[in-house]
């Protein structure tokens, strides 16, 4: 018997924030996920942390720039966005709004089928949540999809 307590996602990303104790508050509040663990550091820093919104998981930390981990907010750009996959995209994009999420793209229909948007937390993470899954195309070869248009 699977034990209910553990997610089937087995992909976790670490995010790096400055102020990790305000990211944890922000991110349950704003996008609805939900603390599962926090393992507290010196002067009021976070070692790890887990939150959970729906099956997936996040591990959130206090940033340690001697390792290089950095919050986005000491970069000129971001290289990755996470995507988070939800059954109510408009729901969560006024609840997300209404909480000051910063819109990137405003909640859209997509050209490949989900409808989502693009928000940026305080620090600068970028995140993006829709009806999104992937696989659809993963029962046929390995190929590029064709612009058709």
């Amino acid at each position: 018997m699977t034990d209910p307590r553990r997610t089937t996602a087995n992909i976790y990303p670490s995010l790096s924030y400055y102020d990790a104790p305000a990211a944890l508050e922000w991110l349950c509040r704003a996008f609805g996920f939900r603390r599962r663990l926090v393992v507290p550091g010196p002067e009021g820093t976070i070692l790890h942390s887990e939150l959970s919104l729906g099956s997936g998981v996040i591990m959130v930390s206090s940033a340690r720039p001697e390792a290089g981990r950095v919050s986005p907010r000491s970069l000129a750009a971001v290289s990755q966005a996470v995507t988070v996959q939800v059954d109510d995209p408009d729901t969560h994009f006024a609840h997300a709004k209404a909480a000051g999420a910063e819109i990137l793209q405003e909640l859209q229909d997509e050209e490949y089928g989900s409808r989502g948007y693009m928000a940026k937390d305080p620090e600068g993470h970028q995140w993006y949540f829709g009806t999104y899954r992937p696989g659809e195309y993963w029962d046929r070869d390995c190929q590029d999809v064709k612009d058709e248009g």
